[in-house]
């Protein structure tokens, strides 16, 4: 069997060490490309249109002429692709937008008026988000849908999808989605553009979507600048399995993520060393026919754990410490077990649920929180595309009866103007 393909952690103290490295894996070096990072940003921002042109031309080996493409062709893409493939991005969505628009019935403006004040709180669309859609190791169409199509069920007025070089299903899935525009790049130039706008490019109030380490440093750099929805690091899964699971639909789940990047994490929790030695040895037999066997290999060698648990709250609560992207439940009572995990980007229970319906056609957005952001975050929804502002009206009398309590409190932080604007109103009837 392939030593580097799980390391499995069963005693106490490895279980307890291991637990705690992985917590912490959400610290991404971002540091090393910071520089580089800052550098783009700042030509981008003083020279335009040309400083993209120059570093497509430099990171991604090709020239443009139209950076922002409004007739992408995304009808004709649609027409041109595969029926099976046209039929899946179609499926998707709709089941996409039909979980997203129930979503959006929970964003509503509210009101509420008593003894002369009327408070509000009032929702509205962004006017204008960016969506970064990755290239480079593999073309995500899906990524289009589970970013441009939330933004427009949630109202927005204009998407520009970010994508370096788009194929046809990438066109296809902009035209599912609603994208307005195209921007024919990437990297952190792209998201310099979109956070800043150029000549040709307009600037965005928000930007989302997943991308390599240099898009994620740029996203930190603009946050402020210009909102985003998180610093994504690399994909994850866990596996909570008990010995009823099947170790063959287990190393599968595993290898789903394996799949994605070197630097991905394919981790499993369960109750026994037997069962972690059983898909250890599903992982090497799968490995061996898998088309990325090289990236899957190395994300395991490097990021592929096997925990035992104790018993089934040993389970939930790594799970629960980890907080994981993505966590499929493979238990005798996975509902009950699901229930108990509180920490989770999105929860796949029972052994009939693979992770990559969740990827593609289940319905909720599969921009997830990585890298333990799960403890304090939540999936990508409607909510990531409107702004909230509140309403405050008071009538004179209303201000009279809170007055006292108002210039109180003004005048025990100091700010004596704060007092006298509610005492000259009062002054004044």
């Amino acid at each position: 069997m392939d030593s580097v393909v799980l390391r499995i952690s069963a005693t106490s103290e490895d279980r307890a060490r291991v637990v705690a490295q992985l917590e912490r894996r959400g610290a991404t070096d971002l540091a090393a490309v910071e520089p580089a990072v800052r550098e783009i940003i700042a030509t981008v921002r003083a020279e335009g249109d040309a400083a993209v042109r120059r570093y497509v031309e430099r990171y991604e080996h090709r020239t443009v002429d139209a950076l922002l493409i409004e007739d992408y062709g995304g009808e004709a893409a649609l027409e041109l692709i595969n029926d099976h493939v046209r039929d899946a991005l179609v499926l998707a969505t709709e089941r996409i937008r039909t979980y997203h628009e129930l979503q959006a019935t929970q964003l509503r403006s509210i009101e509420q008026s008593s003894h002369g004040i009327r408070l509000a709180s009032r929702v509205l669309p962004l006017s204008r988000v960016g969506v970064y859609v990755p290239g480079g190791k593999a073309s995500y169409p899906s990524s289009v849908l589970m970013t441009a199509l939330v933004a427009s069920v949630a109202g927005v007025g204009e998407i520009i999808a970010a994508s370096p070089d788009t194929g046809t299903e990438v066109r296809a899935a902009c035209h599912l989605a609603g994208v307005h525009a195209i921007l024919d790049a990437g990297g952190a130039q792209a998201i310099a553009a979109l956070a800043y706008g150029t000549e040709s490019i307009p600037p965005v109030d928000k930007i989302v979507g997943p991308g390599n380490i240099y898009v994620a440093a740029a996203k930190r750099l603009v946050f402020g600048d210009v909102a985003i929805d998180s610093i994504a690091g690399p994909s994850e899964i866990l596996v909570v399995a008990d010995d009823t699971a099947d170790p063959r639909v287990v190393a599968a789940d595993l290898l789903s993520q394996a799949e994605h990047d070197e630097a991905a994490y394919a981790l499993l929790t369960c109750t026994s060393t037997a069962f972690a030695q059983a898909v250890a040895e599903e992982l090497v037999g799968q490995l061996a026919s898998l088309p990325r066997q090289a990236i899957a290999r190395a994300c395991l060698a490097r990021n592929g754990h096997a925990i035992v648990a104790e018993d089934a709250t040993g389970l939930v609560e790594i799970a629960n410490q980890l907080a994981v992207e993505h966590v499929a439940i493979h238990t005798a009572m996975p509902n009950e077990l699901a229930e108990r995990i509180e920490r989770a980007g999105a929860i796949f229970i029972g052994s009939a649920t693979p992770e990559a319906a969740g990827d593609y056609v289940a319905g909720p957005s599969h921009v997830l929180p990585t890298g333990g952001a799960a403890r304090f975050s939540a999936p990508l929804g409607v909510y990531d595309f409107v702004a909230r502002s509140s309403l405050i009206e008071y009538e004179l009398g209303a201000l009279e009866r809170q007055a006292g309590s108002i210039t109180a409190f003004a005048r025990a932080e100091g700010l004596e103007a704060h007092a006298r604007a509610v005492e000259i109103r009062l002054r004044s009837r």
